[in-house]
């Protein structure tokens, strides 16, 4: 994104927490491409076919965004950030209702159990051990669980990451290694149970 258009995206933000209803329709067209590339990245992972298509998890993620008067936006930067996380969410909270369909959980209705259909169990499971597993990092080092949402959920470079963050790109990497190096061995255990 250009700086222009960065700085305008900072500028509406701050017009939308102020209670600007008309800045939210301006920002949509600045962020739409931007927020449908990470929804890609963050589907990749899921199996093809998956119910929940980018421009679901946009239209979603956005509506979530842009209604939180409270969160005071920064920059595109942060929105980005908040971005990645709040898809994240929307993901978990999918597969969290896949487990509880697996164990005959909730009076879903037929028409509700095939929203969650193309999601595996596996994958389900997967992703939650996942996100068990950043809730823990999290309590250790929080930004090493940011590097890993915007890097591994978001697709962000470490010159990326390290703009959201606002700090090095060689501090990105080195957290980047540590949690990564973490994560697979909480995963791992988690494996074997």
């Amino acid at each position: 994104m250009e700086a222009s258009a960065a700085g305008e995206v900072t500028i509406l933000l701050h017009q939308i927490r102020a209670g600007s209803s008309e800045a939210a329709g301006k920002l949509i067209p600045l962020v739409l491409e931007e927020l449908r590339n990470l929804a890609r990245v963050q589907l990749r992972s899921e199996r093809p076919g998956h119910t929940l298509q980018p421009t679901a998890l946009v239209n979603e993620a956005y509506l979530r965004l842009v209604s939180d008067q409270a969160r005071d936006w920064h920059d595109r930067a942060h929105f980005i950030g908040v971005s990645v996380s709040v898809m994240k969410r929307i993901l978990i909270d999918h597969a969290r209702r896949k487990q509880a369909l697996k164990r005959g959980g909730g009076e879903q209705s037929l028409s509700d159990a095939g929203d969650y259909a193309a999601l595996s169990y596996e994958q389900a499971d997967e992703l939650i051990a996942l996100d068990e597993a950043l809730e823990r990092l999290d309590e250790m080092n929080s930004r090493q669980r940011q590097v890993v949402e915007l890097r591994h959920f978001g697709g962000l470079s470490l010159e990326e990451t390290a703009e959201v963050l606002n700090v090095s790109p060689i501090t990105v990497k080195r957290d980047w290694v540590a949690a990564r190096a973490w994560l697979k061995g909480q995963l791992h255990h988690a494996a074997i149970r």
